[in-house]
């Protein structure tokens, strides 16, 4: 297991992309075809590090002291995992379980809450799958003194419903989604179970409460900016092992967890004019939008009045299968990592729960961590490419977080009751054609375009 130090700023990959991130749009200008200015209710701070093209940001002294509590987090070579996998190459593992949400989603929260706080907010309102960033946030606003209030996906909160416990010990108020709290729930007659329905819930209610505001924790370019203290570790406990890497693996709902252990390796091969390793993607295959998605401007939520995003998606009409893996069904993904996707600078595979879930539970026996279903999906892909002559040197793959509040699902696997919903090949259809292709660029779902 290699040691490091903790980082002092985050890093922005922002300097290096090859042209910038297309706009985002509002609804009505999307409609009519033309940009239109959109209105961001965030801290200034938050929107200077998603639009500025600066590669290092400070990070807070209070943050900081924050981040001490947990960070840096192991990396370690997964040796008995090789052996169990049948790996031709070492696999590293770079561990984000060990602090009080259970994930790497306390890095942003953190960052967040402290933003928001000093911006005079007094109550912070998101929604959440699998319940990791729910926990995060209740966590975060506990020790920056904020409310918070948390729509957590309903069937993922009946089954695991020790999470909303722990966000209401944390001082949370936690909502099952659809509630009978919103017009955007009531829309939908209750037939809609997804993470975009809770995130809507959340936007509806923090634009009506007075002293509220939304926050979100995956897809957006501040957010993946925080997690980036993830990578930034890697790079040089890798170094402090002499170990060299050609893949960085990291499961994928809207984007952080990736984004945050490859994007550093992007920006330094970017920075010092080498080729670095290849940054493959671990979607859920019941959400496939990197795998099968368009490259669309679509919604970000239920609602439908926040501001269109250039991403990758299925469709956020579409009616995502149920699955163990709630963190991964989210129907698009982040605009940045979406524009990397487009220009084949991120690759995807994508992995079904049953494989997910034994990659995990290979995991668990042999190196005596109980990773998230989530980060099941990011092992597999490790292993696919470990065994199966996808990498050459050796995989780093980030395990997102613990499972032992997915047990559940665990207990199924053991019992030979789990199994993989495909997607709906005419639903996935229907969604994607009614979404507009982003303007001057071919709509394709192999991530190669014309």
């Amino acid at each position: 297991m290699s040691t490091v130090s903790l980082p002092t700023s985050w890093r922005s990959v922002l300097p290096h992309l090859d042209e910038p991130l297309p706009p985002d749009r509002s609804p009505e200008a999307t409609a009519a075809g033309a940009d239109a200015g959109v209105s961001v209710n965030l801290p200034f701070a938050l929107v200077r590090q998603s639009s500025q093209n600066r590669e290092f940001w400070d990070i807070p002294a209070e943050v900081l002291d924050a981040y001490r509590s947990f960070r840096p987090t192991p990396l370690w070579r997964a040796r008995r995992f090789e052996d169990a996998v049948g790996a031709r190459v070492p696999i590293y593992v770079k561990y984000e379980g060990g602090n009080i949400s259970g994930s790497h989603k306390l890095n942003t929260a953190l960052a967040q809450a402290y933003y928001y706080a000093k911006a005079g907010v007094k109550e912070l309102v998101t929604g959440t799958g699998a319940g990791q960033w729910g926990t995060a946030l209740a966590a975060a606003c506990a020790m920056f003194g904020l409310r918070c209030r948390v729509f957590m996906v309903g069937t993922s909160l009946q089954k695991k419903p020790y999470r909303g416990t722990l966000m209401r010990s944390l001082g949370a108020t936690v909502h099952a989604s659809p509630s009978e709290l919103t017009e955007v729930a009531a829309r939908t007659g209750g037939g809609v179970n997804s993470l975009a329905l809770a995130i809507g819930e959340a936007v509806e209610y923090a634009g009506r409460t007075e002293g509220a505001a939304f926050c979100i924790g995956s897809g957006e370019t501040y957010s993946i900016l925080h997690q980036s203290v993830i990578g930034l570790e890697a790079i040089e406990q890798l170094a402090g092992l002499e170990a060299t890497v050609d893949s960085v693996v990291g499961c994928v709902g809207a984007g952080s967890n990736f984004g945050g252990i490859a994007l550093p390796f992007f920006a330094e091969a970017a920075a010092t004019g080498t080729e670095g390793p290849r940054l493959v993607a671990a979607e859920s295959s019941t959400t496939p939008k990197l795998t099968r998605g368009v490259y669309a401007y679509d919604k970000t939520d239920a609602t439908g009045v926040s501001p269109m995003e250039a991403m990758y998606t299925i469709g956020s009409s579409y009616p995502i299968p149920d699955s163990h893996s709630a963190g991964l069904r989210f129907h698009g993904a982040a605009k940045l990592i979406s524009a990397l996707r487009h220009r084949d600078q991120v690759t995807a595979q994508a992995v079904g729960q049953v494989e997910a879930l034994e990659a995990g539970q290979a995991f668990t026996r042999s190196e005596m961590v109980l990773p998230a279903p989530e980060s099941g999906h990011a092992l597999a892909v490790a292993a696919r490419l470990a065994a199966g002559g996808g990498s050459a040197r050796g995989v780093v793959a980030c395990v997102s977080g613990h499972g032992y509040l997915d047990l559940a699902a665990y207990q199924q696997l053991l019992d030979g009751e789990l199994s993989t919903e495909p997607p709906a090949e005419e639903a996935l259809v229907t969604a994607m054609d009614r979404l507009e292709p982003v303007p001057g660029l071919a709509v394709a779902g192999s991530g190669r375009h014309a």
